[in-house]
């Protein structure tokens, strides 16, 4: 087994041919920052459906006015444009591994991946919501960079100040408290379908905790299956 240095893997280490994965978890459960740890401990290319699509919404593409009517008005994305959007992507990396981050969301989508690009493994970011409205009220943002600061954890170097710029922080409407248990309501209502089919595949495996440090060493343990011997 290769040996885990710091935290992290030795420069040697790598995934094995073949690891697909998808990470779920609700909005601010930290999987940003585990996507960004589990890409450097085993080398496989971050998917974010998000940032993906957002950057065909800045690039007008035609998939992206497409998408953009539907967010303007209100309506999730469907499901097959989803799905043909993330078949694409996978397909563009010739074989190499991936994880995927914001996909599925219905159990439609889970279905769908699952016949065209099946998944050896996913991860469910297990947060208290309590944790997550606590952690997103604290929550400010550099909106120009995108620099995210939580006071009390990773507080700017001068109080409402970006640390790089020094430009204004804002905090993001929809991250009021009322607006949160809100979305976490929603996601917990769309995602329950779609856990629930990874757990019947038996691909499932969730972590559970209150911070991304405390869960990371288990994640770690257990990504370490997937590391070249």
């Amino acid at each position: 087994m290769v040996q885990l240095v710091s935290g992290f893997a030795s420069s040697a280490a790598a995934a094995r041919s073949g690891f697909r994965a998808i990470i779920l978890g609700a909005p601010g459960s930290g999987k940003g920052t585990i996507s960004a740890r589990i890409v450097d401990l085993l080398r496989v290319t971050h998917i974010s459906t998000g940032d993906k699509l957002r950057q065909h919404i800045a690039d007008r593409t035609e998939l992206g006015e497409r998408v953009k009517r539907y967010l303007d008005s209100g309506n999730l994305v469907p499901d097959d444009v989803m799905i043909n959007l993330i078949d694409r992507e996978i397909n563009a990396l010739k074989g190499r591994n991936w994880l995927l981050d914001g996909f599925p969301r219905t159990l439609s989508q889970a279905e769908a991946l699952q016949r065209i690009q099946p998944v050896c493994l996913v991860i469910n970011v297990d947060i208290p919501h309590r944790v997550i409205i606590d952690r997103l009220k604290n929550r400010w943002v550099h909106l120009p960079s995108g620099r995210v600061y939580n006071l009390g954890f990773n507080d700017p170097k001068v109080p409402g100040r970006d640390d790089v710029t020094n430009e204004p922080l804002s905090q993001r409407p929809d991250d009021r408290p009322e607006i949160v248990e809100k979305r976490l309501q929603r996601h917990a209502e769309m995602s329950a379908s779609v856990i629930a089919f990874y757990e019947r595949l038996n691909l499932l495996k969730s972590f559970s905790g209150e911070t991304t440090d405390s869960i990371w060493p288990s994640i770690q343990q257990h990504l370490s299956q997937f590391l070249e011997k």
